[in-house]
Protein backbone atom coordinates (compact mmCIF):
# COMPACT_ATOMS: atom_id res chain seq x y z
CA UNK A 1 0.00 0.00 0.00
CA UNK A 2 0.79 3.48 -0.52
CA UNK A 3 1.87 5.83 1.89
CA UNK A 4 4.64 8.82 3.00
CA UNK A 5 7.79 8.00 3.74
CA UNK A 6 8.17 10.49 6.08
CA UNK A 7 6.05 13.50 7.09
CA UNK A 8 6.20 16.70 8.16
CA UNK A 9 2.80 16.82 10.63
CA UNK A 10 2.09 13.43 11.66
CA UNK A 11 -1.93 14.90 12.41
CA UNK A 12 -3.17 16.99 9.80
CA UNK A 13 -6.71 19.53 10.56
CA UNK A 14 -9.32 18.43 9.44
CA UNK A 15 -10.41 21.48 6.90
CA UNK A 16 -13.79 21.27 6.35
CA UNK A 17 -15.33 21.62 2.69
CA UNK A 18 -18.55 22.43 1.36
CA UNK A 19 -20.02 20.25 -1.28
CA UNK A 20 -20.35 22.90 -3.55
CA UNK A 21 -16.56 23.37 -3.27
CA UNK A 22 -15.41 19.68 -2.93
CA UNK A 23 -17.65 19.47 -6.45
CA UNK A 24 -15.65 21.89 -8.20
CA UNK A 25 -13.40 20.49 -11.24
CA UNK A 26 -9.91 20.24 -10.26
CA UNK A 27 -7.63 22.36 -12.11
CA UNK A 28 -4.34 20.02 -11.58
CA UNK A 29 -3.62 16.94 -13.10
CA UNK A 30 -6.62 16.69 -16.06
CA UNK A 31 -4.43 16.02 -18.71
CA UNK A 32 -3.13 12.57 -19.92
CA UNK A 33 0.56 13.12 -19.65
CA UNK A 34 2.49 9.65 -19.40
CA UNK A 35 0.32 6.83 -21.50
CA UNK A 36 -2.05 6.75 -24.07
CA UNK A 37 -5.18 5.97 -22.20
CA UNK A 38 -6.21 7.40 -18.76
CA UNK A 39 -9.25 6.90 -15.86
CA UNK A 40 -10.68 10.41 -14.82
CA UNK A 41 -12.48 11.00 -11.93
CA UNK A 42 -16.03 12.44 -12.49
CA UNK A 43 -17.11 12.68 -8.78
CA UNK A 44 -15.42 14.01 -5.57
CA UNK A 45 -14.12 11.33 -2.55
CA UNK A 46 -11.49 10.20 -0.15
CA UNK A 47 -9.61 7.42 -1.88
CA UNK A 48 -7.61 5.60 0.57
CA UNK A 49 -4.04 3.82 0.34
CA UNK A 50 -6.12 0.30 -0.07
CA UNK A 51 -8.09 1.20 -2.39
CA UNK A 52 -5.56 2.70 -5.01
CA UNK A 53 -3.61 -0.47 -4.28
CA UNK A 54 -7.02 -2.75 -5.56
CA UNK A 55 -7.53 -0.54 -8.12
CA UNK A 56 -3.77 -1.05 -9.07
CA UNK A 57 -3.54 -4.89 -8.81
CA UNK A 58 -6.73 -5.30 -11.15
CA UNK A 59 -5.16 -2.83 -13.83
CA UNK A 60 -2.12 -4.60 -14.16
CA UNK A 61 -3.29 -8.50 -14.01
CA UNK A 62 -6.01 -7.47 -16.77
CA UNK A 63 -3.10 -6.03 -18.88
CA UNK A 64 -1.03 -9.00 -18.57
CA UNK A 65 2.34 -8.43 -19.36
CA UNK A 66 2.00 -6.18 -22.02
CA UNK A 67 1.79 -2.38 -20.79
CA UNK A 68 2.53 -0.01 -18.18
CA UNK A 69 0.51 1.72 -15.24
CA UNK A 70 1.15 5.10 -14.11
CA UNK A 71 -0.51 6.12 -10.76
CA UNK A 72 -1.21 9.61 -10.77
CA UNK A 73 -2.29 9.68 -7.10
CA UNK A 74 -0.92 9.82 -3.74
CA UNK A 75 -2.38 9.31 -0.63
CA UNK A 76 -0.23 11.73 1.39
CA UNK A 77 -3.31 13.07 3.90
CA UNK A 78 -3.89 11.30 7.03
CA UNK A 79 -6.93 10.17 8.74
CA UNK A 80 -7.07 10.12 11.90
CA UNK A 81 -9.16 7.39 14.05
CA UNK A 82 -10.05 6.82 17.94
CA UNK A 83 -9.87 3.49 19.34
CA UNK A 84 -13.33 1.57 20.21
CA UNK A 85 -15.28 2.58 23.10
CA UNK A 86 -13.25 5.19 23.77
CA UNK A 87 -14.69 8.33 26.15
CA UNK A 88 -15.20 11.55 24.63
CA UNK A 89 -12.06 13.87 25.44
CA UNK A 90 -8.76 12.88 25.79
CA UNK A 91 -6.99 14.57 22.55
CA UNK A 92 -7.14 13.46 18.93
CA UNK A 93 -6.70 9.67 17.67
CA UNK A 94 -3.82 8.10 16.54
CA UNK A 95 -3.08 8.06 12.81
CA UNK A 96 -4.96 5.29 10.94
CA UNK A 97 -4.52 5.64 7.40
CA UNK A 98 -4.05 7.48 4.79
CA UNK A 99 -6.05 9.23 1.79
CA UNK A 100 -6.28 11.33 -1.60
CA UNK A 101 -8.95 13.98 -1.82
CA UNK A 102 -9.64 13.92 -5.58
CA UNK A 103 -12.00 16.14 -7.12
CA UNK A 104 -13.79 15.79 -10.40
CA UNK A 105 -11.21 15.66 -13.74
CA UNK A 106 -8.49 14.74 -11.67
CA UNK A 107 -6.88 11.75 -13.66
CA UNK A 108 -5.72 8.37 -11.48
CA UNK A 109 -4.52 6.00 -13.66
CA UNK A 110 -3.16 6.00 -16.86
CA UNK A 111 -2.39 3.42 -19.56
CA UNK A 112 0.55 2.61 -22.23
CA UNK A 113 1.24 -0.15 -24.82
CA UNK A 114 -2.11 -2.09 -24.67
CA UNK A 115 -4.87 -1.95 -27.21
CA UNK A 116 -8.34 0.45 -26.64
CA UNK A 117 -10.08 -2.45 -25.74
CA UNK A 118 -8.22 -4.06 -23.21
CA UNK A 119 -7.55 -0.50 -21.73
CA UNK A 120 -11.70 0.00 -21.75
CA UNK A 121 -11.93 -3.24 -19.47
CA UNK A 122 -9.12 -2.64 -17.23
CA UNK A 123 -10.13 0.78 -16.32
CA UNK A 124 -14.00 -0.78 -15.58
CA UNK A 125 -12.75 -3.03 -13.31
CA UNK A 126 -10.87 -0.52 -11.53
CA UNK A 127 -13.56 1.87 -11.17
CA UNK A 128 -15.32 -0.57 -9.08
CA UNK A 129 -12.50 -0.68 -6.86
CA UNK A 130 -13.20 3.33 -6.43
CA UNK A 131 -15.41 5.10 -4.25
CA UNK A 132 -15.62 7.53 -7.31
CA UNK A 133 -16.95 7.17 -10.44
CA UNK A 134 -14.58 7.63 -13.91
CA UNK A 135 -14.37 7.99 -17.18
CA UNK A 136 -12.11 6.33 -19.60
CA UNK A 137 -10.26 9.60 -21.95
CA UNK A 138 -7.54 9.08 -24.23
CA UNK A 139 -4.84 11.56 -24.60
CA UNK A 140 -6.16 13.77 -27.98
CA UNK A 141 -9.03 14.05 -25.82
CA UNK A 142 -7.16 15.90 -22.95
CA UNK A 143 -5.09 17.89 -24.90
CA UNK A 144 -7.84 20.48 -25.94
Amino acid sequence: MLFPKKVKHRKWQVGRQSVAKRARPDTRGITVAFGSYGLKATSSSRVKSNQIEAARRVISRTLGKAGKVWIRIFPDKPITKKAAEVPMGKGKGDPDHFVFEVRPGRILFEIEGVSEDIAREAFRKATKKLPVTGKFVTREETRV
